[in-house]
């Protein structure tokens, strides 16, 4: 009895061990990560000298977006395991890899974003918390599968959010384009990141392979999509009664100039 508590107390603190080594093994891939968002943030602000440091920054966003939006997709559709039917997985080796990109950018965008002061807290709290899940994947060395597919659904409709900063930025934004755009954001957080996340929250609660604090991280990123999406809501709302209003007002001015053969004067 004696000597099988001994092999257990052993091999729990063996494999804590293992999982610091392997932690302190991906701590050069992070830094690497952050020090080539550094070093593209400091190449944009040298080629844009014009624009403002916010602009050279949601250009590395754009950047990451597109390419974390790619390597995710990869990882759930291609190389898998499936995120909804296996979570709590072991990482795979490009799990690992596109956690410790993005866990470099991540690093880069909150120092920026506490530096300029440039985001509420809202976006501080979702940047932390990606930041610890994505740490606490790597150092369990599981759920990586899940995680990348948070990853997926958080920054699919990130290309657009910058989209249409830029829009606005160069005076193009109430445009058809800008409609588009804010159309399509809306439909894909709407549809992607709180009704696909829903599910990937269910799959992940009723499973028995993940750790008890993982579920509680994956709760609470939804929680903070769903912060989002309210005011994501009532942005479109007031939009749509704005776009009807002024569709109203275009058709009562036609009709006038129908029966009138001139525009009403104010």
């Amino acid at each position: 009895m004696t000597q099988c508590c001994f092999l257990r107390v052993y091999l729990f603190f063996w494999f804590q061990s293992f999982h610091h080594r392997m932690a302190l093994g991906l701590c050069p891939q992070v830094l690497c990560s952050l020090g080539g968002w550094l070093s593209l943030y400091i190449s944009f602000c040298r080629l844009n000298k014009h624009r403002s440091y916010e602009w050279n920054c949601r250009l590395v966003t754009f950047t990451h977006g597109v390419l974390s939006i790619g390597l995710s997709a990869y990882i759930g559709f291609v190389d898998g395991p499936w995120p909804f039917t296996h979570p709590g997985s072991p990482n795979t080796p490009l799990q690992v890899h596109v956690l410790c990109l993005t866990l470099g950018y991540f690093i880069f965008d909150l120092g920026w974003c506490i530096y300029f002061q440039s985001e509420g807290a809202l976006m501080l709290a979702h940047h932390t918390l990606s930041i610890l899940g994505i740490i606490m994947a790597l150092v369990l060395g599981e759920s990586g599968t899940e995680v990348n597919a948070v990853l997926f659904g958080s920054e699919i409709t990130n290309p657009l959010l910058q989209m249409r900063w830029f829009l606005r930025e160069t005076g193009h934004y109430h445009s058809f384009t800008g409609d588009v755009v804010d159309f399509l954001f809306v439909a894909l957080f709407t549809g992607v990141r709180i009704g696909v996340g829903a599910c990937l929250l269910f799959c992940e609660m009723v499973s028995p392979k993940p750790k008890g604090f993982v579920k509680v991280g994956g709760v609470a990123m939804y929680a903070v999509s769903w912060c989002f999406m309210f005011s994501i809501w009532r942005f479109a709302w007031k939009k749509s009664i704005k776009k009807y209003h002024a569709w109203r007002s275009r058709r009562r001015e036609e009709r006038q100039l129908k029966r009138h053969g001139h525009l009403k004067t104010r």
